[in-house]
């Protein structure tokens, strides 16, 4: 599989030169299969700039939405695909205790705050609701679980037919409730089954360690709580995820450089910059 990172922050950030490298778009993944499969993981702003590079020879695109707070489905209504009435798009989402997944959805694309609703796109669009277990997709198998975010959130475990997995967990905090972190086995942790031995993780990663102090219960997790995760879980390669939008390509060094000091972590580690790629 290759995946391509199209948005990274938490939030929309300014654009400019202090973002120039990172990136300000919301968080979005592409993912591709040696078969032709396409993945969308999220669909914040960056999914803008995915749909441009969906060939008009692709016929399915699957969305896999990990919950759904604004700054990961608001690209979704300017996702071009959607427009094709040769295409059929597959949304998985989770519910919540009081709403299906189409309900959810409607709420932002119908007006007054998106001019088109659900039902108007000229693409096939099935809904599916998750956390389900394990399902295929194409050559993928997938699998997803809720996790520890505020309001109905999962994560995704991705393994392709050559049994390299790609696990996504963009919002999550597994420190929360801890007093030491970590404190429990893997498989006791949030998370923690969905990342075990990943070849690529994709973590939230938005705090310096003394800003998390600040924002416990947030649903977002440090760079070194990060590290302490990928590391828990035995995974071979981490890359950090949904950045402060408040924090220039400077800030985001800067706290890589001071973590990873700390950590000296004996996996491979990368920083996610919008537009990056990753082949496994």
């Amino acid at each position: 599989m290759v995946l391509t990172l199209w948005g990274t922050r938490g939030s929309l950030a300014t654009p400019g030169p202090a973002t120039a490298r990172y990136g300000g778009n919301t968080s979005c993944v592409g993912v591709r299969g040696d078969d032709g499969t396409v993945l969308v993981l999220d669909a914040g702003t960056g999914i803008r700039g995915l749909g441009k590079t969906v060939d008009a020879s692709v016929r399915r695109v699957n969305i896999l939405l990990t919950h759904l707070h604004m700054d990961h489905i608001q690209g979704l209504g300017f996702f071009a695909p959607l427009f094709r009435e040769d295409l059929e798009v597959r949304i998985f989402g989770p519910v919540s205790s009081h709403a299906g997944l189409r309900e959810r959805l409607m709420r932002y694309l119908s007006p007054p705050l998106f001019p088109v609703s659900l039902r108007e796109l000229p693409c096939t669009i099935t809904l599916h609701e998750v956390p389900c277990g394990e399902f295929d997709i194409g050559e993928f198998r997938v699998t997803s679980a809720l996790v520890c975010h505020p309001g109905p959130t999962v994560g995704y475990r991705i393994a392709d037919g050559n049994g390299k997995v790609l696990t996504y967990l963009p919002d999550h905090e597994p420190a929360l409730g801890a007093s030491t972190f970590p404190s429990l086995p893997r498989e006791w942790t949030s998370g923690g089954s969905l990342a075990a031995e990943a070849d690529l993780l994709i973590h939230d990663s938005q705090y310096r360690a003394d800003e998390y102090q600040r924002h416990v219960g947030w649903g977002h997790s440090s760079l070194t709580q990060a590290l302490d995760f990928a590391a828990l879980v035995d995974a071979r390669h981490f890359v950090s995820f949904h950045h402060d939008p408040g924090h220039t390509d400077a800030d985001i060094d800067r706290q890589m450089e001071e973590a990873l000091a700390e950590a000296k972590p004996a996996f491979r580690v990368t920083a996610g910059l919008e537009g990056s790629s990753f082949a496994l």
